[in-house]
């Protein structure tokens, strides 16, 4: 191999591992088939159109949180209702482990959605929330209208991924499903609440993309 074919090898071999190194280690999410795309921050921008959608509920303390609360943030979107005796308390005492390491920082936070809003006021959110140990000011528990929060969960979210994204709008929403989205409201992620180990890799997820 002469001199100049060689360096030209080595020049295009490193270029792809500079390529490569820019992509993400985490991919992104533009469909509710969850098909996973490794890009850099920059092409994402262009080839994942895909964002959450706007949205404005209230919280446990009566505060109104909108999409804007959670611009240039990470954050861990759940859905649940209080009087759940199945997943939920297991999704509860998973999702607390990613609260208590995040606790103190304001970039990452947590949002769960009640899918029985019409039962679940702000003072019943209160109450479990209390019920459930959570002193982070960062975990927000949100109620509002049905329709709406269904709506969110399956067309922005993918919280019930491929079935969910059809389902009609009067069937119930129950799932197990957390979803991690960055800075730019970008899916970057789906868990399933109720195992641990789940739970283990969310975290790591999470701090990659703080680093991103």
């Amino acid at each position: 191999m002469s001199k100049t074919v060689f360096f030209r090898s080595s020049f295009i071999i490193l270029l792809m591992f500079v390529s490569c190194k820019q992509n993400s280690e985490i991919p992104y999410y533009n469909t509710p088939d969850f098909e996973p795309h490794f890009l850099s921050k920059h092409d994402a921008l262009k080839e994942v159109p895909h964002t959450i959608a706007p949205f404005s509920f209230t919280d446990q303390d009566q505060k109104i949180i909108t999409d804007k609360t959670v611009d240039h943030k990470i954050h861990v979107a759940s859905f649940i209702f209080t009087s759940c005796g199945s997943i939920c308390p297991v999704m509860i005492k998973n999702l607390s482990a990613v609260s208590e390491k995040y606790e103190k920082n304001e970039d990452v936070i947590l949002l769960s959605f009640s899918v029985t809003p019409w039962i679940d006021t702000p003072k019943k959110l209160k109450d479990f929330k209390n019920e459930n140990k959570i002193s982070n000011k960062n975990w927000h528990f949100l109620t509002g209208k049905k329709g709406e929060i269904y709506q969110l969960a399956r067309r922005s979210y993918f919280a019930e991924e491929d079935l969910g994204f059809t389902s009609d709008s009067t069937k119930f929403l129950h799932t197990e499903h957390i979803i991690l989205a960055d800075q730019n409201k970008k899916i970057r992620g789906i868990y399933n609440g109720t195992l641990q180990t789940d739970i283990e890799q969310l975290i790591k997820d999470i701090d990659v993309l703080r680093k991103e």
